[in-house]
């Protein structure tokens, strides 16, 4: 048996085939357990729960308060087992244990109290304006798709399942979640809380797999109404390709290369900081880091001297140590990613300033190629491949401008169109560069800040549609147009004419 098991229809089973891979802790690499590896039949099982359960069970037909309670409650839950699962998503993932105990859990959690109260409070009809003539009485009526799937990336495991599951559910809709496998564990523990809160079985299943098989029949099965796909770009292009078989709308979370801009009256001291928490939170492991530095020329050296002096102040370690500021990436893989594009960097523009290698000194017990240093590009061109392509990882551009209108223009040149920050003492100034921006997010004076209640989504290459606040919820319900013609005689029908007079 699996040391994580599939929780399929309010049970936890192994695959059918018996399969497992093992995940491990990157800052050690050493095996946390064993985890069921779903293949294709596994993820059908899945959907066919969820479609039974959408189908005869109680979900859909609860009122939206009901549902808002069960959520309210899985959150509760959450949050009173917040230590196991900051534990268990920084062992896996790799993300340090103050970013999962202050970030991960209370934002999952928090995710989904605000789709139990939009639950609550969101009408299923609204009353529209009737007509004269013909005459009419109109409402909408706002109903739940059927099966919506969720695959979730490995960088914010806990967090993006519940951004998923917390409008899919509270909308009445049921869900099946894939994590991604190197970080799968938090994902599949939710199942424990779910049988807790008392959810109805088949309205929340999880499973772990490849995406190439699992993952696929998760976008394709024609039992699933609605996919919502977090990661990048290329794979997103495949989500959509495999919906359209049955036509089933998509909501696409890709990638990111954001600009975070500091005009000349920034306050340089928290302009800095925000730069770096922009680039190397989670190691640059973010889908909307502001990787690229826009600076303007009257600031540019004393601001990059701030951020050197800076980032070499980080602590890189154990990710399980409170004072740890980086941990591992979440992969080799993903660190020999990082080391090919600062290598290609060194080719476009010269030797980074800072960073550029594995780190020094750290204790014998961590695998020291799972680890990389805060890296800063200085003086790039925007054009440069490091500029504009994704690397998902601790690597910072710092690029010079000397115009608002320059500013602008470089941040819009790229495919993407995430997030992005303006750094300035002038808000309105900020405001004005910040309705130029061709992105979904934009933050003044900070950067990161996501919350339940703001709409959440990218321009461009960056995805289709939006996660959280009041669209992110929408988003999991269909409108139903439904239109009574009060008549009582003939007169209330006299368009019927527009066919011919005899009927």
């Amino acid at each position: 048996m699996a040391d994580f098991q599939l929780f399929i229809n309010g049970e936890y089973v192994d695959a059918a085939a018996g399969e497992t891979f093992t995940t491990t802790d990157p800052g050690t690499d050493q095996p946390i357990g064993e985890v069921a590896k779903a293949d294709r039949a596994d993820a059908a099982r899945a959907i066919q729960a969820a479609r039974t359960a959408f189908d005869e069970g109680p979900w859909p037909g609860m009122s939206g308060a009901d549902r808002g309670a069960r959520l309210t409650k899985l959150a509760e839950l959450l949050e009173a087992n917040a230590e196991r699962f900051a534990e268990a998503e920084a062992r896996d993932s790799g993300g340090t244990i103050k970013k999962a105990t202050f970030a991960d859990v209370p934002g999952a959690a928090g995710a989904l109290r605000w789709f139990a109260r939009m639950a609550a409070e969101r009408p299923d009809e609204v009353a529209l304006e009737g007509s004269p003539f013909p005459p009419s009485e109109n409402y909408v009526r706002y109903e739940p798709y059927g099966v919506c799937t969720g695959i979730v990336p490995f960088n914010f495991p806990l967090l993006m399942a519940c951004w998923k599951l917390g409008p899919a559910l509270a909308a009445g809709n049921t869900s099946v979640i894939k994590p991604a496998s190197f970080t799968s564990v938090t994902a599949l523990m939710l199942g424990e809380l779910a049988q807790e809160a008392d959810l109805p079985p088949g309205v929340l299943n999880v499973i772990a797999g490849p995406g190439g098989t699992a993952g696929e029949e998760l976008a394709s099965n024609e039992m699933v109404d609605k996919v919502a796909f977090t990661g990048s770009t290329e794979v997103g292009r495949r989500i959509m390709q495999l919906a359209s078989g049955t036509i089933k709308p998509v909501t696409l979370e890709l990638g990111g290369k954001s600009a975070n801009i500091v005009l000349d009256d920034a306050d340089l001291d928290i302009a800095a900081a925000c730069v770096l928490f922009g680039t190397f939170f989670h190691n640059g492991q973010v889908c909307e880091s502001g990787t690229r530095a826009l600076v303007h020329r009257s600031v540019y050296d004393e601001f990059v001297s701030l951020l050197v002096d800076r980032a070499g102040k980080m602590v890189i370690g154990n990710q399980l140590d409170f004072d740890t500021d980086l941990g591992p990436m979440v992969s080799r893989a993903q660190a020999e990613t990082v080391e090919r594009y600062v290598a290609l960097g060194r080719e476009e523009v010269g030797e980074p300033i800072c960073g550029g290698r594995a780190p020094d000194g750290l204790p014998a017990e961590l695998a020291t190629a799972n680890f990389y240093q805060p890296t800063i590009f200085a003086g790039v061109d925007n054009a440069s491949r490091i500029a504009q392509e994704e690397i998902f990882g601790p690597v910072l551009c710092v690029i010079p401008f000397e115009t608002d209108d320059e500013a602008v223009a470089i941040a819009n040149d790229s495919i993407y169109g995430l997030g992005g920050g303006v750094q300035s003492a002038n808000v309105e100034r900020a405001q004005a560069i910040a309705a130029r921006l061709k992105t979904g997010t934009v933050w003044i004076n900070d950067y990161h800040m996501i919350s339940p209640e703001r709409p959440f989504g990218g321009y461009k290459q960056s995805g289709i549609g939006r996660e959280l606040g009041t669209a992110g919820f929408d988003i999991y319900r269909q409108a139903k147009h439904i239109h009574t013609n009060p008549s009582t005689g003939r007169d209330g029908y006299m368009h019927f004419a527009a066919l011919s007079a005899n009927i």
